[in-house]
C-alpha cells in the first residue's frame, strides 16, 4: 500500500517536472518571440528616424532616446570621434559628467576593449564603491557594459550603457546588445554622407548664396515638409562671352548683380543657392510648376534687361580675347541672357537626381537657347 501511493506520488512528481519544464520553455519562447518584436520594432523606429528630415546630430539623439524607452535603460551616451577629438551625440546623462565620459578610450579597463572589439562589463560590489572611470559622480552609476563601435573595421568610437544598481547587467543578454550596437553602428554609418554634406556646406564668396550641397541637408529638411515642390535651374548664357569679350571681373558683377535682385525678389519660405559657376537654383517650396511660372517669366524678363558695369574707380582691364587692349570697364554695359529649366520634385524621390537632369538639359542645350522649359 505504502508502495504503491510512493510511486503514484513519484509519477506526479515527474510530471510535474514535466510540466513545469514545458511550462518554463513556452515562457522563454514567449519572452524570445518578445525580444525579437521588440528589436524589430527598435529597428523600424531607427528606420523611420533615418529617413527624417533632420540633422545627424538630431537623428543619433532620438535614436538614443529610443533605446533609452524600449530597453528601459538607466543611461545611454554615444561618443563618436570627430576625425579631431571624441564628442558626445547622444547622452541622457547630465552635462556636468560628460568630459569623463567622452574620454573613456584613455581609462585602461577600456582600451582592451577597444583593441579587440569586443564588449567590456565593469560593475562594483556595494553602495559605497564607485567605477573606476568615474571622477566627480559617486553615486550615479554602479554597473556599466562598453561597446567600442566599428565601420568597415574602423574604431570610430563608443557606446556605453550605466544602471545605478551594483551587478544590474549579470543576466543580461549581450547578443541582444550587440544586435542593438549592430544597429547603431548602421544608423551611424548611413547618416555619414549626409554629415558629410552639411560639414561641406560653404558660402558662395561673389554672392553670399549657399553652395549647392546646402540643397542637400538643411535645404531638403524645409523642401521635404511638402509633398510637392517645384525646381528651378538657370544658367547665364552669355558669361563666357562677357568673360572672354570684356573682362572676367565685369561677369563676377553680372553674378553678384542677378543674384542681388533674386534674393530681394523671392520669399524667404523659398531656397536660393548657387549650384555651380554660372548656374544657379531656386527651390519653391509647396509650389507646382504651374504656380511658379509668371514669377519666372518676370524673373528673367528683368534679368534680360539689366545694364550691367564695373563700379566707377575699378579701372581698366584686359580682355581675355586681347591681352594688349586694355579698356576703362566702367563705361562698358553688358546684358545677362539666361536660360531656365523647371521639374517637379516629389518628396521622399531623389533631389539630386532632378537636379542632375536639369543641370544635363542646360549643359547640352543650344548656346544660344534662352528660353523657360518644364521637364
Amino acid at each position: 500500500m505504502i508502495i504503491g501511493v510512493a510511486v503514484v506520488l513519484v509519477i506526479i512528481v515527474i510530471i510535474l517536472v514535466v510540466y513545469n519544464i514545458k511550462i518554463s520553455q513556452k515562457i522563454q519562447k514567449f519572452k524570445n518571440i518578445n525580444q525579437k518584436i521588440t528589436n524589430l520594432q527598435v529597428v523600424q523606429d531607427f528606420m523611420n528616424t533615418i529617413g527624417e528630415t533632420s540633422s545627424v546630430d538630431e537623428k543619433i539623439k532620438k535614436i538614443n532616446n529610443i533605446l533609452i524607452e524600449k530597453y528601459e535603460i538607466k543611461y545611454s551616451t554615444i561618443v563618436v570621434f570627430n576625425g579631431a577629438e571624441y564628442e558626445i551625440k547622444a547622452s541622457n546623462v547630465d552635462e556636468r559628467h560628460w568630459d569623463s565620459l567622452k574620454s573613456l578610450q584613455d581609462v585602461d579597463m577600456f582600451k582592451d576593449s577597444i583593441q579587440t572589439a569586443t564588449p567590456k562589463y565593469v560593475t562594483v560590489n556595494s553602495e559605497n564603491e564607485r567605477l573606476p572611470y568615474q571622477k566627480m559622480e559617486f553615486g550615479r552609476a554602479k554597473s556599466a557594459i562598453f561597446f567600442p563601435l566599428y565601420i568597415d573595421n574602423v574604431y570610430i568610437g563608443y557606446w556605453i550603457l550605466e544602471s545605478g544598481t551594483p551587478h544590474d547587467f549579470d543576466n543580461v543578454d549581450i547578443t541582444v546588445l550587440e544586435v542593438i550596437k549592430d544597429n547603431i553602428v548602421s544608423v551611424l554609418k548611413t547618416v555619414v554622407h549626409q554629415k558629410t554634406l552639411e560639414s561641406i556646406v560653404r558660402t558662395d564668396l561673389f554672392t553670399g548664396l549657399y553652395s549647392e550641397e546646402y540643397l542637400y541637408g538643411e535645404g531638403k529638411k524645409i523642401i521635404d515638409q511638402y509633398t510637392i515642390s517645384t525646381m528651378c535651374m538657370f544658367k547665364i548664357v552669355n558669361i563666357e562671352e562677357i568673360n572672354k569679350n570684356y573682362c572676367r571681373e565685369l561677369g563676377n558683377e553680372v553674378i553678384k548683380e542677378i543674384s542681388k535682385y533674386v534674393q530681394e525678389n523671392i520669399s524667404e519660405d523659398y531656397i536660393f543657392v548657387r549650384y555651380m559657376g554660372p548656374k544657379f537654383v531656386i527651390a519653391f517650396s509647396g509650389v507646382d510648376t504651374e504656380g511658379v511660372a509668371a514669377f519666372i517669366n518676370d524673373i528673367k524678363e528683368h534679368i534680360e534687361q539689366m545694364r550691367v558695369s564695373l563700379p566707377e574707380g575699378d579701372g581698366t582691364y584686359t580682355t581675355e580675347n586681347n591681352e594688349n587692349k586694355n579698356i576703362d570697364m566702367t563705361k562698358q554695359e553688358v546684358t545677362p541672357i539666361i536660360n531656365v529649366v523647371l521639374s517637379s520634385y516629389y518628396k521622399g524621390t531623389g533631389l539630386e537626381e532632378v537636379l542632375k537632369k536639369l543641370e544635363e538639359y542646360l549643359d547640352n542645350a543650344d548656346k544660344n537657347e534662352s528660353d523657360i522649359t518644364n521637364i
